[in-house]
Protein backbone atom coordinates (compact mmCIF):
# COMPACT_ATOMS: atom_id res chain seq x y z
CA UNK A 1 0.00 0.00 0.00
CA UNK A 2 1.18 3.38 -0.69
CA UNK A 3 1.54 6.52 0.93
CA UNK A 4 -1.25 8.23 -0.61
CA UNK A 5 -3.29 4.52 -0.13
CA UNK A 6 -2.50 4.69 3.32
CA UNK A 7 -3.39 8.29 4.00
CA UNK A 8 -6.83 8.15 1.93
CA UNK A 9 -9.37 6.58 4.63
CA UNK A 10 -8.09 9.20 7.49
CA UNK A 11 -9.49 11.86 5.37
CA UNK A 12 -12.37 10.39 4.66
CA UNK A 13 -12.66 9.53 8.06
CA UNK A 14 -12.31 13.10 9.53
CA UNK A 15 -14.67 14.27 6.78
CA UNK A 16 -17.38 12.32 7.51
CA UNK A 17 -17.55 13.60 11.21
CA UNK A 18 -18.83 16.80 9.60
CA UNK A 19 -21.24 15.45 7.25
CA UNK A 20 -25.01 15.79 8.32
CA UNK A 21 -26.91 12.79 9.18
CA UNK A 22 -28.67 10.29 6.84
CA UNK A 23 -31.76 11.85 5.19
CA UNK A 24 -31.45 15.64 6.21
CA UNK A 25 -32.40 18.24 4.28
CA UNK A 26 -28.87 20.20 2.64
CA UNK A 27 -28.80 23.63 1.40
CA UNK A 28 -27.53 24.53 -1.71
CA UNK A 29 -24.03 22.54 -1.89
CA UNK A 30 -23.47 22.89 1.72
CA UNK A 31 -22.61 19.81 3.35
CA UNK A 32 -20.66 20.65 6.38
CA UNK A 33 -22.67 22.39 9.05
CA UNK A 34 -21.62 23.40 12.77
CA UNK A 35 -22.53 21.47 16.16
CA UNK A 36 -24.22 24.11 17.52
CA UNK A 37 -26.86 23.84 14.32
CA UNK A 38 -30.41 23.92 15.27
CA UNK A 39 -31.84 19.99 15.49
CA UNK A 40 -34.35 19.02 12.56
CA UNK A 41 -37.80 19.41 13.83
CA UNK A 42 -37.12 21.89 16.53
CA UNK A 43 -39.66 25.14 16.05
CA UNK A 44 -38.01 28.07 16.84
CA UNK A 45 -39.12 31.44 16.71
CA UNK A 46 -38.04 34.08 13.86
CA UNK A 47 -36.80 37.48 15.67
CA UNK A 48 -39.33 40.05 15.14
CA UNK A 49 -37.86 43.53 14.11
CA UNK A 50 -34.12 44.17 13.92
CA UNK A 51 -33.45 43.54 17.13
CA UNK A 52 -30.43 41.33 17.45
CA UNK A 53 -30.79 37.91 18.33
CA UNK A 54 -27.96 38.16 21.11
CA UNK A 55 -29.17 39.48 24.50
CA UNK A 56 -27.25 39.88 27.76
CA UNK A 57 -27.53 37.82 30.65
CA UNK A 58 -28.85 40.69 32.81
CA UNK A 59 -31.82 41.24 30.06
CA UNK A 60 -35.29 40.36 31.77
CA UNK A 61 -37.24 37.62 30.75
CA UNK A 62 -39.95 37.30 28.68
CA UNK A 63 -43.14 37.84 30.71
CA UNK A 64 -41.67 39.29 33.47
CA UNK A 65 -43.80 42.44 34.54
CA UNK A 66 -41.33 44.88 35.96
CA UNK A 67 -42.39 48.56 37.03
CA UNK A 68 -41.27 51.25 34.99
CA UNK A 69 -38.09 52.92 37.13
CA UNK A 70 -38.62 56.83 37.28
CA UNK A 71 -36.91 58.52 34.95
CA UNK A 72 -33.67 60.24 36.53
CA UNK A 73 -33.09 64.14 36.92
CA UNK A 74 -31.02 65.84 34.51
CA UNK A 75 -27.73 66.11 35.02
CA UNK A 76 -26.28 69.34 36.36
CA UNK A 77 -23.50 71.10 38.40
CA UNK A 78 -21.91 70.04 41.29
CA UNK A 79 -23.32 73.08 43.28
CA UNK A 80 -26.82 72.53 42.19
CA UNK A 81 -29.12 72.21 44.87
CA UNK A 82 -30.03 68.24 45.71
CA UNK A 83 -33.94 68.01 44.80
CA UNK A 84 -34.86 66.62 48.49
CA UNK A 85 -33.30 70.15 50.02
CA UNK A 86 -35.92 72.13 52.32
CA UNK A 87 -35.40 74.09 55.23
CA UNK A 88 -39.40 73.52 56.33
CA UNK A 89 -39.58 69.69 55.55
CA UNK A 90 -36.56 68.47 56.25
CA UNK A 91 -35.93 64.20 55.58
CA UNK A 92 -36.04 62.04 58.73
CA UNK A 93 -32.78 61.85 60.15
CA UNK A 94 -31.46 58.75 61.32
CA UNK A 95 -31.84 57.36 64.76
CA UNK A 96 -28.70 55.14 65.98
CA UNK A 97 -29.57 52.25 68.04
CA UNK A 98 -28.42 53.55 71.46
CA UNK A 99 -30.87 56.66 70.79
CA UNK A 100 -29.98 59.89 71.09
CA UNK A 101 -29.25 61.77 74.31
CA UNK A 102 -31.62 65.11 75.02
CA UNK A 103 -29.33 68.25 74.43
CA UNK A 104 -31.24 71.69 74.85
CA UNK A 105 -29.39 74.76 74.20
CA UNK A 106 -30.25 77.65 75.54
CA UNK A 107 -30.59 80.94 73.60
CA UNK A 108 -29.18 83.40 75.99
CA UNK A 109 -25.65 82.14 75.90
CA UNK A 110 -22.96 83.51 73.02
CA UNK A 111 -23.45 81.43 69.91
CA UNK A 112 -19.25 80.45 70.11
CA UNK A 113 -20.14 78.43 73.40
CA UNK A 114 -23.43 76.81 71.69
CA UNK A 115 -21.64 76.17 68.40
CA UNK A 116 -18.51 74.67 70.25
CA UNK A 117 -20.66 72.16 72.45
CA UNK A 118 -22.43 71.13 68.87
CA UNK A 119 -19.52 70.39 66.90
CA UNK A 120 -17.68 68.23 69.86
CA UNK A 121 -20.89 66.41 69.54
CA UNK A 122 -21.37 63.61 66.75
CA UNK A 123 -23.60 64.44 63.61
CA UNK A 124 -26.43 62.19 64.55
CA UNK A 125 -26.46 63.12 67.37
CA UNK A 126 -26.74 67.22 67.06
CA UNK A 127 -30.35 68.52 68.02
CA UNK A 128 -32.37 69.57 64.59
CA UNK A 129 -32.26 73.36 64.04
CA UNK A 130 -35.69 75.21 64.37
CA UNK A 131 -37.23 76.55 60.79
CA UNK A 132 -34.88 79.22 59.09
CA UNK A 133 -36.58 82.58 58.26
CA UNK A 134 -34.11 83.39 55.97
CA UNK A 135 -35.40 81.93 53.06
CA UNK A 136 -37.32 83.59 50.48
CA UNK A 137 -39.04 80.28 50.03
CA UNK A 138 -39.45 76.16 50.59
CA UNK A 139 -36.29 75.47 49.27
CA UNK A 140 -34.70 78.09 51.32
CA UNK A 141 -31.46 79.60 49.95
CA UNK A 142 -29.02 78.31 47.20
CA UNK A 143 -26.40 75.95 49.31
CA UNK A 144 -23.36 77.14 47.09
CA UNK A 145 -24.06 80.22 47.91
CA UNK A 146 -24.33 79.41 52.30
CA UNK A 147 -21.16 77.45 52.16
CA UNK A 148 -19.37 80.65 49.77
CA UNK A 149 -20.47 83.05 52.76
CA UNK A 150 -19.18 80.83 55.56
CA UNK A 151 -15.98 79.87 53.56
CA UNK A 152 -15.17 84.33 53.11
CA UNK A 153 -16.09 84.57 57.13
CA UNK A 154 -13.43 81.94 57.85
CA UNK A 155 -11.01 83.29 55.95
CA UNK A 156 -11.16 86.66 57.81
CA UNK A 157 -11.35 85.22 60.83
CA UNK A 158 -8.49 82.82 60.23
CA UNK A 159 -6.46 85.36 58.54
CA UNK A 160 -6.86 87.93 61.57
CA UNK A 161 -5.43 85.46 64.09
CA UNK A 162 -8.33 83.73 65.58
CA UNK A 163 -8.27 80.25 66.96
CA UNK A 164 -9.10 77.04 64.63
CA UNK A 165 -11.51 75.82 66.71
CA UNK A 166 -13.13 79.49 67.03
CA UNK A 167 -13.31 80.01 63.05
CA UNK A 168 -14.74 75.79 62.72
CA UNK A 169 -17.24 77.55 65.81
CA UNK A 170 -18.47 80.54 62.90
CA UNK A 171 -18.61 78.56 60.32
CA UNK A 172 -21.20 76.37 61.73
CA UNK A 173 -23.31 79.38 63.30
CA UNK A 174 -23.69 80.54 59.69
CA UNK A 175 -24.39 77.71 57.84
CA UNK A 176 -26.57 76.72 61.49
CA UNK A 177 -28.75 79.90 60.70
CA UNK A 178 -29.73 79.36 57.44
CA UNK A 179 -31.02 75.84 57.94
CA UNK A 180 -27.80 73.90 57.30
CA UNK A 181 -27.36 71.61 60.33
CA UNK A 182 -25.78 68.84 58.83
CA UNK A 183 -22.74 70.23 57.78
CA UNK A 184 -18.92 69.53 58.81
CA UNK A 185 -16.50 72.65 58.75
CA UNK A 186 -12.26 71.69 58.69
CA UNK A 187 -9.85 74.25 59.50
CA UNK A 188 -6.10 74.11 58.89
CA UNK A 189 -3.48 76.90 58.53
CA UNK A 190 -4.07 77.63 55.16
CA UNK A 191 -6.35 75.89 53.70
CA UNK A 192 -11.11 76.30 54.52
CA UNK A 193 -13.04 73.24 53.49
CA UNK A 194 -16.66 72.75 54.32
CA UNK A 195 -18.95 70.01 53.45
CA UNK A 196 -22.69 69.75 53.62
CA UNK A 197 -24.69 66.31 53.23
CA UNK A 198 -28.87 67.11 53.08
CA UNK A 199 -29.78 63.65 53.87
CA UNK A 200 -27.84 60.28 54.10
CA UNK A 201 -29.19 59.57 50.98
CA UNK A 202 -28.35 62.62 48.77
CA UNK A 203 -25.26 63.73 47.53
CA UNK A 204 -23.00 65.91 49.72
CA UNK A 205 -21.51 69.15 48.55
CA UNK A 206 -17.97 70.40 49.45
CA UNK A 207 -16.21 73.24 49.10
CA UNK A 208 -12.92 74.84 49.87
CA UNK A 209 -10.87 78.07 50.35
CA UNK A 210 -7.22 78.94 50.68
CA UNK A 211 -6.06 81.90 52.77
CA UNK A 212 -3.04 83.11 51.00
CA UNK A 213 -2.57 86.75 53.17
CA UNK A 214 -2.48 87.12 56.60
CA UNK A 215 -2.75 90.42 58.43
CA UNK A 216 -3.50 91.79 61.78
CA UNK A 217 -6.18 93.66 62.39
CA UNK A 218 -8.91 93.43 65.44
CA UNK A 219 -11.08 95.67 64.38
CA UNK A 220 -11.96 94.06 60.90
CA UNK A 221 -12.23 90.86 63.20
CA UNK A 222 -14.81 92.37 65.83
CA UNK A 223 -17.11 93.53 62.73
CA UNK A 224 -16.77 89.86 61.69
CA UNK A 225 -17.86 88.50 64.98
CA UNK A 226 -20.77 91.08 64.84
CA UNK A 227 -21.78 90.25 61.76
CA UNK A 228 -21.76 86.23 62.73
CA UNK A 229 -23.60 87.54 66.17
CA UNK A 230 -26.48 88.91 63.73
CA UNK A 231 -26.48 85.91 61.72
CA UNK A 232 -27.18 83.59 64.85
CA UNK A 233 -29.94 86.12 66.23
CA UNK A 234 -33.05 84.10 65.51
CA UNK A 235 -34.61 87.96 65.88
CA UNK A 236 -32.40 89.29 63.11
CA UNK A 237 -33.53 88.70 59.77
CA UNK A 238 -30.22 89.00 57.61
CA UNK A 239 -30.58 87.77 54.27
CA UNK A 240 -27.92 86.56 51.67
CA UNK A 241 -28.02 89.78 49.86
CA UNK A 242 -27.43 91.30 53.32
CA UNK A 243 -24.93 89.38 54.60
CA UNK A 244 -22.61 89.36 51.75
CA UNK A 245 -23.01 93.47 51.30
CA UNK A 246 -22.02 93.34 54.88
CA UNK A 247 -18.92 91.34 54.21
CA UNK A 248 -18.13 93.42 51.46
CA UNK A 249 -17.99 96.34 53.77
CA UNK A 250 -15.99 95.22 56.02
CA UNK A 251 -13.28 93.87 53.22
CA UNK A 252 -13.04 97.47 52.23
CA UNK A 253 -12.83 99.48 55.64
CA UNK A 254 -9.69 100.99 56.07
CA UNK A 255 -7.38 100.19 59.03
CA UNK A 256 -8.05 102.82 62.15
CA UNK A 257 -5.30 103.98 62.92
CA UNK A 258 -2.76 105.51 60.23
CA UNK A 259 0.99 104.21 59.04
CA UNK A 260 2.84 106.95 61.35
CA UNK A 261 0.37 105.79 64.06
CA UNK A 262 1.64 102.45 64.20
CA UNK A 263 5.34 103.70 63.63
CA UNK A 264 4.77 106.06 66.85
CA UNK A 265 3.32 103.36 68.76
CA UNK A 266 5.89 100.57 68.14
CA UNK A 267 8.08 103.06 69.56
CA UNK A 268 6.18 103.69 72.67
CA UNK A 269 6.07 99.99 73.34
CA UNK A 270 9.95 99.39 73.07
CA UNK A 271 10.13 102.24 75.42
CA UNK A 272 7.95 101.21 77.88
CA UNK A 273 9.37 97.52 77.92
CA UNK A 274 13.23 99.07 78.53
CA UNK A 275 11.67 100.75 81.28
CA UNK A 276 10.20 97.36 82.50
CA UNK A 277 13.80 96.06 82.91
CA UNK A 278 15.36 98.82 84.61
CA UNK A 279 15.79 101.70 81.72
CA UNK A 280 15.74 105.35 82.26
CA UNK A 281 14.94 108.04 80.08
CA UNK A 282 17.47 108.09 77.99
CA UNK A 283 16.95 104.50 77.12
CA UNK A 284 13.20 105.07 76.85
CA UNK A 285 14.19 107.77 73.87
CA UNK A 286 16.99 105.39 72.25
CA UNK A 287 14.99 102.12 72.13
CA UNK A 288 11.52 104.46 70.63
CA UNK A 289 14.03 105.33 68.18
CA UNK A 290 15.13 101.83 67.08
CA UNK A 291 12.24 100.59 67.76
CA UNK A 292 10.42 103.30 65.13
CA UNK A 293 13.82 102.69 62.34
CA UNK A 294 13.37 98.70 62.56
CA UNK A 295 9.49 99.23 62.01
CA UNK A 296 10.24 101.80 58.94
CA UNK A 297 12.56 99.31 57.35
CA UNK A 298 10.39 96.57 57.91
CA UNK A 299 7.51 98.12 55.87
CA UNK A 300 9.71 98.96 53.30
CA UNK A 301 10.86 95.08 52.73
CA UNK A 302 7.01 94.26 52.53
CA UNK A 303 7.14 97.18 49.48
CA UNK A 304 9.56 94.85 47.47
CA UNK A 305 7.73 91.92 48.34
CA UNK A 306 10.36 90.65 50.63
CA UNK A 307 8.94 87.38 53.30
CA UNK A 308 7.94 88.51 56.54
CA UNK A 309 11.43 86.37 57.53
CA UNK A 310 13.81 89.36 56.57
CA UNK A 311 11.43 91.84 57.57
CA UNK A 312 11.80 90.72 61.21
CA UNK A 313 15.70 89.99 60.41
CA UNK A 314 15.81 94.18 58.97
CA UNK A 315 13.68 95.50 62.01
CA UNK A 316 15.92 93.76 64.92
CA UNK A 317 18.84 95.31 63.38
CA UNK A 318 18.56 99.02 64.89
CA UNK A 319 18.23 98.63 68.03
CA UNK A 320 20.61 96.50 68.89
CA UNK A 321 22.78 98.89 66.55
CA UNK A 322 22.19 101.50 68.73
CA UNK A 323 22.33 99.82 71.60
CA UNK A 324 26.23 99.29 70.19
CA UNK A 325 26.63 102.07 69.36
CA UNK A 326 25.69 103.62 73.14
CA UNK A 327 28.41 101.25 74.34
CA UNK A 328 30.99 102.27 71.87
CA UNK A 329 30.34 106.09 72.96
CA UNK A 330 31.40 105.03 76.43
CA UNK A 331 27.36 106.65 77.22
CA UNK A 332 26.68 105.77 80.75
CA UNK A 333 23.33 103.60 79.97
CA UNK A 334 22.06 100.45 79.60
CA UNK A 335 22.45 98.83 76.49
CA UNK A 336 20.86 95.68 77.62
CA UNK A 337 17.79 97.46 78.29
CA UNK A 338 17.69 99.56 74.78
CA UNK A 339 18.22 96.03 72.81
CA UNK A 340 15.71 94.55 75.18
CA UNK A 341 13.00 96.91 74.64
CA UNK A 342 13.68 96.79 71.14
CA UNK A 343 13.18 92.90 70.57
CA UNK A 344 9.73 93.39 73.19
CA UNK A 345 7.89 95.08 69.70
CA UNK A 346 9.20 92.20 67.56
CA UNK A 347 8.18 88.88 69.57
CA UNK A 348 5.24 87.25 67.92
CA UNK A 349 2.96 86.87 70.74
CA UNK A 350 0.15 86.78 68.92
CA UNK A 351 1.31 83.89 66.56
CA UNK A 352 2.82 81.70 69.70
CA UNK A 353 -0.70 81.90 71.83
CA UNK A 354 -2.60 81.12 68.84
CA UNK A 355 -0.42 77.78 68.01
CA UNK A 356 0.18 76.47 71.51
CA UNK A 357 -4.66 77.08 71.81
CA UNK A 358 -4.40 75.26 68.70
CA UNK A 359 -2.61 72.16 70.01
CA UNK A 360 -4.39 72.21 73.31
CA UNK A 361 -8.18 71.76 71.34
CA UNK A 362 -6.60 69.12 69.45
CA UNK A 363 -5.90 71.04 66.06
CA UNK A 364 -2.40 69.42 66.32
CA UNK A 365 -1.55 69.93 62.50
CA UNK A 366 -2.56 73.94 62.56
CA UNK A 367 -0.84 73.97 65.81
CA UNK A 368 2.24 72.73 64.18
CA UNK A 369 1.98 75.05 61.44
CA UNK A 370 1.66 78.58 63.70
CA UNK A 371 4.47 76.89 66.02
CA UNK A 372 6.69 76.91 62.92
CA UNK A 373 5.96 80.17 62.13
CA UNK A 374 6.67 81.45 65.22
CA UNK A 375 10.20 79.69 64.95
CA UNK A 376 11.19 81.13 61.42
CA UNK A 377 10.16 84.61 62.98
CA UNK A 378 12.13 84.24 66.46
CA UNK A 379 15.27 82.74 64.04
CA UNK A 380 14.91 86.24 61.82
CA UNK A 381 14.81 88.37 64.91
CA UNK A 382 18.07 85.76 66.08
CA UNK A 383 19.60 86.25 63.15
CA UNK A 384 19.74 90.24 63.00
CA UNK A 385 20.86 90.89 66.57
CA UNK A 386 23.72 88.52 66.50
CA UNK A 387 24.72 89.98 63.27
CA UNK A 388 24.97 93.41 64.55
CA UNK A 389 26.28 92.11 68.51
CA UNK A 390 29.08 90.09 66.35
CA UNK A 391 30.24 93.00 64.88
CA UNK A 392 30.03 95.33 67.95
CA UNK A 393 31.95 92.83 69.62
CA UNK A 394 34.47 92.63 67.10
CA UNK A 395 34.55 96.34 67.45
CA UNK A 396 34.99 96.30 70.88
CA UNK A 397 31.92 96.90 72.10
CA UNK A 398 32.35 95.36 76.14
CA UNK A 399 28.86 94.01 76.59
CA UNK A 400 28.12 92.07 80.04
CA UNK A 401 25.87 88.90 79.69
CA UNK A 402 26.09 88.33 83.24
CA UNK A 403 24.17 92.12 83.51
CA UNK A 404 21.03 91.33 85.59
CA UNK A 405 18.16 93.78 84.07
CA UNK A 406 16.40 94.61 87.06
CA UNK A 407 12.46 96.07 87.63
CA UNK A 408 12.70 99.24 89.14
CA UNK A 409 12.08 100.41 92.75
CA UNK A 410 9.27 102.35 91.92
CA UNK A 411 6.10 100.05 91.34
CA UNK A 412 3.97 103.07 90.30
CA UNK A 413 6.07 103.68 87.32
CA UNK A 414 6.37 99.89 86.39
CA UNK A 415 2.69 99.50 86.18
CA UNK A 416 2.35 102.63 84.28
CA UNK A 417 5.07 101.56 81.80
CA UNK A 418 3.02 97.69 81.50
CA UNK A 419 -0.24 99.76 80.70
CA UNK A 420 1.49 102.08 78.32
CA UNK A 421 3.38 98.75 76.71
CA UNK A 422 -0.87 97.15 76.47
CA UNK A 423 -1.62 100.46 74.66
CA UNK A 424 1.06 100.48 72.14
CA UNK A 425 0.35 96.62 71.48
CA UNK A 426 -3.41 97.23 71.37
CA UNK A 427 -2.45 100.26 68.67
CA UNK A 428 -0.12 98.00 66.28
CA UNK A 429 -2.97 95.08 66.65
CA UNK A 430 -5.13 97.56 65.05
CA UNK A 431 -8.07 97.26 67.39
CA UNK A 432 -11.08 98.81 68.51
CA UNK A 433 -10.95 102.49 70.27
CA UNK A 434 -13.33 100.96 72.83
CA UNK A 435 -11.47 98.34 73.83
CA UNK A 436 -7.73 100.08 73.84
CA UNK A 437 -9.27 101.22 77.86
CA UNK A 438 -10.38 97.63 78.63
CA UNK A 439 -6.92 95.69 77.53
CA UNK A 440 -4.58 98.44 78.40
CA UNK A 441 -6.16 97.83 82.34
CA UNK A 442 -5.64 93.55 82.14
CA UNK A 443 -2.12 94.35 81.07
CA UNK A 444 -1.79 96.83 84.31
CA UNK A 445 -3.42 93.87 86.42
CA UNK A 446 -1.23 91.14 84.36
CA UNK A 447 2.31 92.96 85.82
CA UNK A 448 0.53 93.37 89.36
CA UNK A 449 0.30 89.75 89.53
CA UNK A 450 3.65 89.16 87.80
CA UNK A 451 5.61 91.33 90.18
CA UNK A 452 3.65 90.48 93.71
CA UNK A 453 4.89 86.80 92.76
CA UNK A 454 8.09 87.40 91.77
CA UNK A 455 9.91 90.30 93.05
CA UNK A 456 7.76 90.22 96.50
CA UNK A 457 6.91 86.95 96.96
CA UNK A 458 10.43 85.08 94.94
CA UNK A 459 8.78 83.20 92.90
CA UNK A 460 9.93 81.73 89.91
CA UNK A 461 9.41 83.73 86.78
CA UNK A 462 7.92 80.69 84.58
CA UNK A 463 5.20 80.08 87.61
CA UNK A 464 4.79 84.09 87.56
CA UNK A 465 4.37 84.12 84.43
CA UNK A 466 1.81 81.51 83.97
CA UNK A 467 -0.49 83.11 87.08
CA UNK A 468 -0.68 86.41 85.06
CA UNK A 469 -1.29 84.89 81.88
CA UNK A 470 -4.01 83.14 83.18
CA UNK A 471 -5.61 85.77 84.85
CA UNK A 472 -5.27 87.93 81.20
CA UNK A 473 -7.11 84.83 80.26
CA UNK A 474 -9.59 84.97 82.75
CA UNK A 475 -10.67 88.33 81.91
CA UNK A 476 -9.93 88.55 78.52
CA UNK A 477 -13.07 85.84 77.98
CA UNK A 478 -15.65 87.35 80.41
CA UNK A 479 -15.06 90.32 79.27
CA UNK A 480 -15.58 89.07 75.20
CA UNK A 481 -18.55 87.26 76.32
CA UNK A 482 -20.05 90.33 77.71
CA UNK A 483 -19.48 91.93 74.36
CA UNK A 484 -19.95 88.76 72.07
CA UNK A 485 -16.70 89.20 70.67
CA UNK A 486 -13.58 87.49 69.74
CA UNK A 487 -11.78 87.19 72.86
CA UNK A 488 -8.13 88.06 71.24
CA UNK A 489 -8.52 91.90 70.91
CA UNK A 490 -8.91 91.71 75.31
CA UNK A 491 -6.10 89.39 75.98
CA UNK A 492 -3.32 89.40 73.02
CA UNK A 493 -1.91 92.95 74.39
CA UNK A 494 -2.70 92.32 77.93
CA UNK A 495 0.16 89.52 77.47
CA UNK A 496 2.71 92.20 75.97
CA UNK A 497 4.30 93.18 79.73
CA UNK A 498 5.02 89.47 79.87
CA UNK A 499 6.70 88.72 76.56
CA UNK A 500 10.70 87.19 77.40
CA UNK A 501 12.61 90.13 76.43
CA UNK A 502 15.46 90.13 78.48
CA UNK A 503 16.13 86.22 78.46
CA UNK A 504 15.80 86.17 74.94
CA UNK A 505 18.57 89.71 74.66
CA UNK A 506 20.73 87.33 76.78
CA UNK A 507 20.91 84.21 75.12
CA UNK A 508 21.87 85.92 71.75
CA UNK A 509 24.66 88.44 73.85
CA UNK A 510 26.29 85.14 75.53
CA UNK A 511 26.18 82.85 72.30
CA UNK A 512 27.77 86.09 69.70
CA UNK A 513 30.66 85.85 72.71
CA UNK A 514 31.32 81.95 71.80
CA UNK A 515 29.94 81.37 75.30
CA UNK A 516 27.03 78.82 73.96
CA UNK A 517 25.70 76.71 76.87
CA UNK A 518 25.00 79.75 78.99
CA UNK A 519 23.23 81.29 76.02
CA UNK A 520 21.41 78.02 75.56
CA UNK A 521 20.43 77.72 78.87
CA UNK A 522 18.73 81.70 78.51
CA UNK A 523 17.27 80.82 75.62
CA UNK A 524 15.39 77.69 77.11
CA UNK A 525 14.51 80.16 79.84
CA UNK A 526 12.52 82.29 77.43
CA UNK A 527 10.94 79.62 75.52
CA UNK A 528 9.82 78.09 78.95
CA UNK A 529 8.44 81.79 79.84
CA UNK A 530 6.82 81.86 76.15
CA UNK A 531 5.27 78.58 76.68
CA UNK A 532 4.05 79.42 79.75
CA UNK A 533 2.06 82.58 78.35
CA UNK A 534 0.59 80.92 75.66
CA UNK A 535 -0.46 77.90 78.19
CA UNK A 536 -1.30 80.32 81.00
CA UNK A 537 -3.74 82.15 78.88
CA UNK A 538 -5.54 79.17 77.39
CA UNK A 539 -6.27 77.88 80.40
CA UNK A 540 -7.62 80.96 82.09
CA UNK A 541 -9.90 81.19 78.98
CA UNK A 542 -11.15 77.18 80.05
CA UNK A 543 -11.86 78.10 83.07
CA UNK A 544 -14.00 81.15 82.66
CA UNK A 545 -16.37 78.30 80.11
CA UNK A 546 -16.42 76.49 83.16
CA UNK A 547 -18.66 78.86 85.12
CA UNK A 548 -20.48 79.76 82.30
CA UNK A 549 -23.81 77.92 81.26
CA UNK A 550 -22.89 76.12 78.09
CA UNK A 551 -26.79 74.39 77.64
CA UNK A 552 -25.96 70.98 76.94
CA UNK A 553 -26.92 68.01 79.63
CA UNK A 554 -23.28 66.83 79.41
CA UNK A 555 -21.89 70.39 79.49
CA UNK A 556 -18.59 70.56 77.47
CA UNK A 557 -17.54 67.66 76.16
CA UNK A 558 -14.19 67.12 74.99
CA UNK A 559 -13.18 64.78 72.41
CA UNK A 560 -11.87 61.32 74.15
CA UNK A 561 -8.45 60.94 72.98
CA UNK A 562 -7.12 57.07 72.48
CA UNK A 563 -4.87 56.37 75.85
CA UNK A 564 -4.91 52.56 76.41
CA UNK A 565 -8.56 51.91 76.40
Amino acid sequence: MTDAEDRKPKSDEARSMFLPPAGAAVDGDMSTTSEFAIPEGLAVPKPTGTESETTSEFALPEGLDVSQVPSAEPEGSAFTPPSTYSTKHAPSAFTPPSGIPVVSLTKDVPWQDRMRTMLRMPVAERPAPEPSQRGTDDSGPAVPRVLDLTLRIGELLLAGGEGAEDVEAAMFAVCRSYGLDRCEPNVTFTLLAISYQPSLVDDPVTASRTVRRRGTDYTRLAAVYQLVDDLSDDETAVSLEEAYRRLAEIRRNRHPYPGWALTGASGLLAGAASVLVGGDLIVFVAAALGAMLGDRLAWLCAGRGLPEFYQFTVAATPPAAIGIALTLAHVDVKASAVITGGLFALLPGRALVAGVQDGLTGFYITASARLLEVMYFFVGIVAGVLLVLYFGVQLGARLNPDQALGASDDPVMMIGASMLLSLAFAVLLQQERSTVVWVTLNGGVAWVVYGAMHYVGDISPVASTAAAAGLVGLFGQLLSRYQFASALPYTTAAIGPLLPGSATYFGLLAIAQNEVEPGLVSLSKAVALAMAIAIGVNLGSEISRMFLRIGSAEKRRAAKRTRGF
